[in-house]
């Protein structure tokens, strides 16, 4: 249903009108086209099956036939179709018997119904016809991971991005936006309250509003708290951490609002350390203040992002899922950084059901 005042705006569009009404005709035509051809067939069928032949042209032809009008009609039109189906069944069960149509094709006949107007209800709201409700979904699902990709790295840098969800599904409440101009790369990891497709939905639409916000305006983080307080009802908490990186000299800064600390490995040492930066979850406070903070990556360092998922774990402390992942990140060295960064992911995420992310940015 479109809002008034965005139907009236439509119409002082010039040509827009007459364009609109030639749009409209041709479903409805489509449409009136197709829920005629479905009943003559179903009529066709329960013709054939008891006149000619209950085994060559089966009742049971009738599923199909509503199937095929879940997925393409419109409800009001289904309901026809569904008239024309049990005309068509009791021609059937008339000429034949009730016994020869049988109790189990009538229930699945009358299941098969009632799953063709819930299909059509859903793709009535959607204002789609068809499949075309899952292609969008598929859509989104792309646009979101070709989103979360790094921007491509000068040959002296290295960037690995794994990101895993809950369940195994497509969305998620974790995803990452990045950007780079020029030496300068700026990388948000993002999470979501929730998991799987529960907060994949919310994942959607900030990943757009949180893409458009990263290398335009200077603070970040602040700009997302300002967006997400001006919102209103509670859907969850939001955290994120928030690198500027300097490709030339290998300076960084680190914020960070309610997210797992990022960990710095230092080649020098052979140690991971644990970045300092801190704030409040996004969407509490009016003003959101962060700690930041900065170092150099040297030859052979490394910057690792990750989420809650990683390290939290039922019945255990956060502190010991994060010695645990610093523990497991020893593994990273014998086998590089790059083919390590997923097996760190499967070793941290195992035993447990939560989405998983993991950014890893290293200098060679």
């Amino acid at each position: 249903m479109i809002p008034p005042r965005v139907r009236a705006a439509l119409v002082r569009v010039p040509g827009l009108v007459p364009v609109v009404r030639f749009v409209r005709q041709v479903l409805l035509a489509r449409d009136r086209n197709l829920l005629i051809t479905l009943i003559v067939v179903a009529l066709v069928i329960g013709f054939l099956a008891a006149e000619v032949s209950n085994e060559w042209f089966s009742p049971s032809l009738l599923i199909l036939v509503t199937l095929i009008g879940g997925l393409q009609l419109r409800l009001a039109s289904l309901v026809k179709l569904l008239v024309g189906v049990g005309a068509a069944l009791g021609y059937v069960a008339a000429h034949l018997g009730a016994g020869r149509v049988g109790l189990g094709l009538t229930v699945t006949i009358v299941f098969t119904a009632v799953l063709a107007v819930l299909m059509a209800r859903t793709r009535g709201k959607l204002g789609v016809q068809g499949l075309r409700g899952d292609a969008m979904l598929l859509e989104l699902r792309d646009r979101l991971r070709s989103q979360g990709e790094l921007p491509a790295l000068p040959k002296d840098w290295g960037g690995k991005v794994v990101l895993k969800q809950a369940g195994g599904s497509s969305f998620g409440g974790d995803f990452l936006v990045s950007m780079r101009d020029g030496d300068s790369v700026e990388i948000a990891l993002v999470d979501v309250s929730g998991k799987g497709v529960d907060a994949g939905t919310r994942a959607l639409l900030l990943s757009g509003t949180f893409g458009g916000l990263l290398g335009s305006v200077d603070d970040f983080l602040p700009a997302c708290n300002a967006y997400l307080h001006r919102q209103r009802g509670d859907e969850g908490f939001v955290t994120a951490v928030h690198v500027r990186l300097d490709l030339a000299t290998g300076d960084y800064t680190i914020t960070s609002a309610g997210h797992p600390p990022v960990v710095k490995f230092d080649a020098g040492t052979g140690n991971w350390q644990v970045a300092s930066a801190k704030g409040v979850v996004l969407g509490v406070v009016p003003d959101l203040h962060c700690e930041p903070d900065s170092g150099t990556l040297r030859k052979g360092d490394a910057l690792l992002l990750y989420t809650d998922g990683l390290i939290e774990q039922p019945g255990r402390d956060i502190d010991a899922g994060l010695d645990r992942l610093l523990g497991e990140a020893e593994r990273l060295l014998p086998s590089g950084f790059r083919d390590g960064a997923r097996a760190l992911v499967n070793a941290m995420a195992s035993g447990h059901n939560d989405d998983c992310a993991l950014v890893l940015i290293w200098r060679p």
